[in-house]
């Protein structure tokens, strides 16, 4: 069953493309790792918040790609970088 992702970020506003640049970097570790269809960035458009997509074949493969994201090092943490908690949406294909 295909699985999905939607997450939404909300950098303080000197961090704002810092965090982007941390999201593009896990995604292009993601879109390596077997089973992952699609992994974007987006921004909304007042700016307020980054926003993650992503979909894979499988839940397994899913947990890959985060798993390859922490053996690369790729800075994921939630911190005082980001003004509010992250909000994350994990999805099942219908």
């Amino acid at each position: 069953m295909k699985v999905g992702l939607i997450a939404f970020h909300y950098p303080r506003r000197d961090h704002r493309d810092e965090m982007i640049s941390r999201v593009r970097r896990a995604a292009q570790v993601m879109t390596a790792t077997p089973g992952c269809l699609a992994v974007d960035c987006w921004v909304s458009d007042d700016g307020q918040a980054v926003v993650t997509t992503g979909q894979w074949d499988t839940q397994q493969a899913l947990a890959a790609a985060f798993a390859a994201v922490r053996e690369a090092g790729v800075d994921f943490d939630y911190d005082q970088r980001e003004r509010r908690p992250r909000e994350v949406y994990k999805l099942l294909s219908a």
